[in-house]
């Protein structure tokens, strides 16, 4: 599937890169099949999901803690530097990046989308061989002076 899209790197965002259910992702078996295969592999722990909650957090239109907690990460430094590490590697090669979860709607990869999309970057998600859907912003996803903003708006 890789194959079709071109994809020259995989950067995983999980912040545990292991999967108990499916062995072949963990980060282990990674780094020795997909160089097998013409695709490098490397880890971006700081883009990883399952964050702590902020008490005050201001991005209250993400109903699902876990969705809250990441948007609060996605506000410090760690998650800046995080993102340029990916952008860099991004204008060198042809790149994907993964989490555990199948589909992107369901996972912090859509909060990452979302802040790529606002940077410029044409984002694909990739849903099968040689089937793409571009990167639509999420539902509470809110563009304010340029910025992302995931505050529930008045009703």
């Amino acid at each position: 599937m890789l194959h079709s899209f071109n994809i020259e790197i995989i950067a995983d965002i999980r912040s545990f890169p292991g999967s108990r259910k499916f062995p072949q992702f963990n980060k282990e078996a990674l780094e020795i099949s997909l160089p097998q295969n013409n695709i490098q592999y490397i880890h971006i722990k700081a883009l990883g999901g399952r964050r702590k909650a902020n008490p005050d957090s201001k991005n209250t239109a993400w109903r699902h803690i876990a969705f809250r907690s990441y948007a609060d990460y996605m506000e410090t430094t760690s998650f800046k530097e995080g993102i340029r590490e990916l952008e860099q590697i991004a204008l060198k090669q042809r790149t994907a990046y993964m989490c555990s979860e199948a589909v992107w709607w369901r996972c912090h990869r859509s909060m990452v989308s979302d802040y790529l999309k606002l940077r410029g970057w044409k984002v694909m998600h990739i849903m099968g061989i040689s089937k793409e859907q571009e990167h639509p912003y999420t539902a509470p996803a809110r563009i304010i002076n340029n910025k992302l903003n995931y505050e529930k708006q008045a009703e």
